[in-house]
């Protein structure tokens, strides 16, 4: 592969997409906080660099894959960050879930660094991630996304080019509504039936055959059933990007009223220390409110 890629950001989603490229026969530098995924790339072929800036100077396209808006930033535009390593013919993909007015922000100020960037936040949580099945949704320029095909197929099976800067941050903002509003689906459903004294693995049986059936509900069904919450998309996380949801819903006055009480459903997970499990442990709010557990003791 002649493009050389950077990679920033090595945790539960970033790792295993890395480990694709290697796989793909990309060259790829990685920079992370973290130094143990550092170490385990390294033994799978991956170069190392000491910072952002590093990894800018020895790539052609680097990939980020970070938390929030202000790591991303700070990635950046930091001393050490993207933009003191900048080069001409670099390209940015930032594959992070964060505000599409932060993206286009941050192209903009690339791009007086005559630096491309593209947004291109992803679905499929670390399942994806780890197969390379990830659903990648991409907003820039289209030159951009044309050059990026190669990178993008090792990482995704569904590549969908969403529009001008801050697309695909917008269309991952009604991603992660839907996915949110679906567990909480699952969730009442769920907890009905069982209530109502029939098994859960029967309940799901049934609605993964009929128009109920879902892709969150093959994932994570089971899990759900026996509590097994293990992150595939972390609840604090998920939270954050509804955060995002609503707050370009009030920019552009869309009613979002079942995302708000979801919202707060995270929110009161996070207050009682739940905010690493996967997601789909909204579940357990249902049950609380209904004082009634899949798990029987």
């Amino acid at each position: 592969m002649s493009e050389r890629i950077g990679c920033i950001g090595l945790g539960l989603m970033g790792k295993p997409m890395a480990h694709n490229l290697l796989k793909a026969g990309f060259q790829v530098t990685v920079y992370n906080r973290s130094k143990v995924a550092i170490k385990e790339l390294s033994m799978q072929g991956a170069l190392v660099a000491q910072s952002s800036q590093a990894v800018a100077e020895q790539s052609d396209i680097v990939i980020t894959m970070l938390p929030d808006d202000a790591a991303v930033e700070s990635v950046i535009t930091d001393e050490q960050g993207i933009i003191a390593g900048a080069h001409e013919n670099l390209l940015v993909i930032d594959m992070s879930t964060i505000s599409p007015l932060t993206a286009t922000r941050l192209a903009e100020q690339l791009a007086r660094h005559h630096v491309h960037m593209l947004d291109a936040p992803v679905s499929g949580g670390d399942v994806g991630a780890i197969a390379g099945t990830l659903s990648i949704m991409v907003g820039g320029e289209q030159n951009d996304f044309e050059r990026a095909l190669p990178v993008f197929s090792a990482l995704g099976k569904t590549v969908t080019y969403c529009g001008p800067q801050g697309s695909g941050q917008t269309v991952k903002a009604c991603n992660q509504v839907v996915v949110a509003l679906i567990i909480a689906a699952i969730s009442e459903g769920l907890v009905l039936g069982s209530k109502a004294g029939v098994r859960p693995e029967i309940i799901v049986q049934v609605l993964s055959g009929g128009l109920a059936q879902n892709r969150v509900m093959d994932l994570r069904g089971s899990t759900m059933i026996t509590h097994h919450f293990e992150p595939g998309g972390k609840v604090q996380f998920h939270r954050k990007d509804l955060g995002i949801a609503l707050q370009l819903a009030r920019s552009y006055n869309v009613s979002l009223p079942l995302t708000a009480l979801v919202d707060q459903f995270f929110t009161t997970m996070i207050a009682n220390q739940q905010g690493n499990l996967d997601h789909s442990a909204l579940l357990t709010i249902l049950e609380m409110l209904s004082h009634h557990s899949l798990v029987q003791e």
